[in-house]
């Protein structure tokens, strides 16, 4: 006979291994369609007799978050009045925990700026060839017809193309942005689609809302040169009488205005009909600068037209006035 007085109970709750057994790390934890089992099991004695009593298994099929993350990897691009297929980049990234379609849609028309950039056509391309910018082997993205499918934690990199408007200013900013939203739905989270996540599973709306935007600004970064030109005489008889045989000693101060770069500016300066160039009086910012094609940044040619140069290199307005200075004799 049983005495109960010698039963033993002692509980314990086993959960078994998710799905095959290797929980693969997603941005919301358990892949959609993840089985959960679980089963609790009573150990006691019984006399001498160890017993195990086990319960009914219990499942849960884990559901879909529908989540996306629209990221801006070119937040900010220097445009020039008038540019045309200038791109912005952006990353769209499945932050859900199964395989998801996403609608991407551009805007230019926004508030908050001084212009509305122009809408290139196609205006939506796919990093096709990974290259960073707009190529000929990008894919021009057609909505509903080849919307990206993503894997949970999966990205793809985006590419919107815009014109610059021909009135824009110097420091004019132009926002755009990419819109990224689920195709099985959107909505305040936790809102459900029975039965439309993967595999059949209902899908749930995370926090993102299951869409998701960023802006990139196109700034209007405009750059201008003003050459100003200034002659001193200086006669062989002490005086300042342009005679022949005078010196004629010429400066140049170069200027930058605007936010941008001018690049790979040069200075060129024909000598004067009746003149002939002093050999060695070439200068930049007070530096010498030798006559001959060598490392340094100027030079002096005979043929086919005589002429000074020098090059100025990459100039914004931190780089200060460029003084170019040369002389020539009457002839």
């Amino acid at each position: 006979m049983l005495q109960s007085s010698k039963i033993l109970g002692v509980v314990s709750a086993v959960a078994l291994a998710l799905g095959l057994g290797t929980n693969n790390a997603h941005a919301l934890g358990a892949p959609a369609g993840t089985v959960i089992n679980n089963t609790a099991e009573v150990n006691y004695t019984v006399g001498t007799v160890n017993t195990t009593a086990s319960s009914n298994l219990v499942s849960v099929t884990v559901a879909e978050i529908l989540d996306v993350v629209v990221t801006a990897q070119t937040p900010t691009v220097a445009v020039n009045a008038g540019d045309t297929q200038q791109e912005v980049r952006y990353r769209v990234t499945n932050t859900g925990n199964g395989s998801e379609t996403f609608r991407l849609v551009m805007t230019s028309v926004l508030a908050g700026d001084q212009f509305d950039p122009t809408p290139a056509t196609p205006s939506i391309y796919f990093d096709t060839d990974a290259s960073g910018d707009l190529s000929p082997g990008d894919t021009p993205y057609v909505v509903g017809s080849n919307d990206p499918v993503l894997s949970a934690d999966g990205f793809v990199t985006v590419l919107v193309v815009n014109d610059i408007p021909a009135g824009v200013v110097d420091t004019n900013v132009g926002i755009t942005r990419l819109t990224a939203d689920s195709r099985t739905g959107t909505g305040a989270p936790g809102t459900t689609f029975a039965g439309a996540g993967a595999g059949g599973v209902d899908a749930v709306v995370g926090t993102t809302g299951a869409d998701s935007e960023a802006d990139s600004n196109y700034v209007v970064s405009g750059v201008s040169l003003a050459a100003t030109k200034s002659q001193a005489v200086v006669d062989q008889f002490g005086g300042t009488r342009p005679v022949p045989g005078a010196r004629i000693n010429y400066s140049v101060v170069v200027n930058v205005t605007g936010s941008g770069t001018a690049a790979n500016a040069v200075f060129a300066d024909n000598i004067p009909a009746n003149t002939t160039y002093v050999p060695g009086t070439l200068r930049l910012n007070t530096a010498v600068l030798s006559d001959g094609v060598d490392a340094d940044a100027g030079d002096y040619a005979a043929t086919p037209t005589a002429r000074v140069r020098v090059a100025l290199g990459s100039l914004t307005t931190a780089s200060g006035p460029q003084t170019v200075t040369f002389a020539v004799t009457i002839n």
